[in-house]
């Protein structure tokens, strides 16, 4: 999977052999967004034409275009990584959630 960024706004980029063009799908939105491009040049100005399309009419319903997310989300894993988890947890004397929360955190931070 390949992301393309625009301001704060990520889209996942993926070929489409049917249509042999570039597909991107906007993530995070309060809806669906996508937008097809021959090369990375034209999947950007359509990014952009899409996003900003998204957006203006997100704004005319007065709904928010980002997916408002709780924060809290269930995680079910196998006994023996939850009992690995645990341990490496109470090694650096964190909870299990804060463990988790920066194992993640370190996995994503480097991406976007």
């Amino acid at each position: 999977m390949n992301i393309m960024m625009l301001d704060k706004y990520s889209a996942k980029i993926e070929y489409d052999p049917e249509l042999d063009l570039f597909r991107g799908e906007i993530l995070g939105l309060n809806g669906g967004a996508d937008f097809y491009g021959k090369n990375p040049k034209e999947l950007r100005r359509e990014f952009k034409k899409s996003l900003k399309t998204f957006l203006e009419v997100c704004k005319e319903q007065g709904i928010s275009p980002i997916k408002d997310l709780s924060g809290k989300f269930n995680l079910r894993v196998g006994k023996d990584l939850h009992n690995k988890i645990a341990i490496e947890a109470a090694s650096a004397d964190k909870s299990i959630n804060q463990w988790v929360v920066d194992a993640l955190s370190k996995s994503v931070d480097h991406r976007l």
